[in-house]
């Protein structure tokens, strides 16, 4: 099986790729202009770059993860992460189809989607499910669900072959201490390493699906080949767990004293008090 990965050169896209090379796969890694160690630079907004990746990739299945994913970021610019995970998602799909009508395959594009689709919900919606209607409630949850409808409608009147993974929190090496667990470990390391000993954070109250990230790409390779067309499948743990006992238990590994302090200059706006999903589609 050949395989095409966009973003390959993000946190998840390089596990990505060593998951599909344990697997067997031939990889094609494409990657954005600053990103080292991919075969190819591209561009979703640009049509050149992807075609001329798919066209040296020859994939099986394109694995779409490239995307502005940063919540904060996609509410402080909005505009630009739909170009980017809208438009840029059609024109991946739109390459892919080219692709497919010129060489006679049928290649499967599978999409990383997000469980910030679905928004805060009652407790009576708790485990989300792959039928509940989407709320998206940022820029960042819009433009995945945008770019959803568009790759499910796009496949129904113009052919291809869609799998969609939305994919609940996720950590492990390599992550950006952007991200709240990664910088809380990161922060812990500077204070391991004599640094002053106060910790400060957002809110700590949030519960969450947490899973580890070279578990969320193994779930992409088995849906990659056992997955149904046209199908969305959560990728989750099926448990929330409160981001409080996760900095509790960086704490406890990193072995050090500090003092946790409050920073309302990290509180989010429109912040989900508990998301955890129903994972009996994937398992």
């Amino acid at each position: 099986m050949r395989a095409l990965v966009t973003g390959a050169g993000g946190f998840v896209g390089k596990h990505l790729i060593a998951a599909l090379a344990e697997d067997g796969w031939e990889t094609f890694a494409a990657g954005g202009p600053s990103d080292e160690g991919v075969d190819a630079h591209i561009d979703v907004n640009d049509l050149a770059s992807l075609r001329d990746a798919c066209r040296r990739a020859r994939p099986d299945v394109t694995f779409h993860l490239a995307a502005q994913s940063f919540v904060p970021q996609s509410v402080r610019a909005p505009a630009e992460t739909y170009e980017t995970n809208v438009i840029g998602t059609a024109n991946v799909m739109r390459t892919v189809r080219e692709h497919a009508a010129h060489h006679g395959k049928k290649p499967r594009v599978l999409f990383a989607s997000s469980a910030e689709v679905y928004g805060a919900r009652p407790a009576a919606d708790l485990p989300l499910v792959e039928s509940l209607a989407p709320q998206p409630r940022n820029p960042y949850a819009a433009s995945k669900v945008a770019a959803e409808a568009i790759l499910l409608g796009e496949m129904h009147v113009l052919g291809g072959d869609v799998v969609i993974a939305r994919s609940f929190n996720h950590i492990g090496p390599g992550q950006s201490e952007q991200f709240a667990i990664a910088g809380f470990a990161l922060e812990l390391a500077k204070i391991a390493a004599g640094g002053e000993k106060i910790l400060y954070v957002g809110n700590l109250e949030p519960e969450r699906d947490f899973l580890d990230v070279r578990d969320v790409v193994r779930a992409y390779v088995a849906l990659a080949k056992i997955g149904e067309r046209g199908e969305i499948y959560n990728v989750c743990s099926g448990r929330a767990v409160k981001v409080r006992d996760v900095l509790g238990e960086l704490i406890r590994i990193a072995g050090v004293p500090v003092e946790v302090r409050s920073d309302p200059q990290r509180l989010r706006a429109a912040e989900t008090a508990i998301s955890f999903g129903l994972n009996v589609k994937l398992v």
